[in-house]
């Protein structure tokens, strides 16, 4: 079976904060901007993985989602318990230095792993866990 990843969803409260993050921190590109009935969907990437997209969506998106399950959500966002993204950097203490300085939530400094890896965990605007790892020499 030929199987690759394509599109994973984040939750956001701030789409604006979050393009500033994704694309001015992170170097990730915009791809797509779209509102509809009310909600708004921002699409980035990696520039070196054209073929992969993060959808930066409000918390419960889902139509079928009823107002206490939205609110439950924006509340465990709020709360930074929602999943997050683990991206590869061949630069994990040069990624940090700029995540730093760009005042985000640091929730670990580069350190070296028994597994194999240099890496380090930090917050986006909305709360999300985000952690970049380098593979080791």
């Amino acid at each position: 079976m030929d199987l690759k990843l394509r599109t994973c969803f984040l939750a956001v409260d701030d789409h604006d904060k979050a393009i500033a993050f994704y694309r001015d921190v992170l170097g990730m590109e915009i791809r797509n901007d779209v509102g509809f009935e009310g909600m708004r969907w921002v699409t980035v990437g990696s520039p070196r993985q054209p073929d992969v997209e993060i959808v930066l969506e409000p918390p419960g998106a889902d139509p079928d989602a009823s107002p206490a399950d939205k609110e439950a959500l924006s509340r465990l966002l709020a709360k930074g318990m929602l999943r997050g993204v683990i991206f590869s950097t061949p630069d994990c203490d040069a990624l940090y230095a700029r995540v730093r300085e760009s005042g985000a939530d640091v929730l670990q400094e580069p350190m070296d792993q028994p597994y194999g890896v240099r890496d380090c965990a930090f917050r986006d605007p909305a709360g999300n866990l985000l952690r970049c790892m380098e593979r080791a020499a």
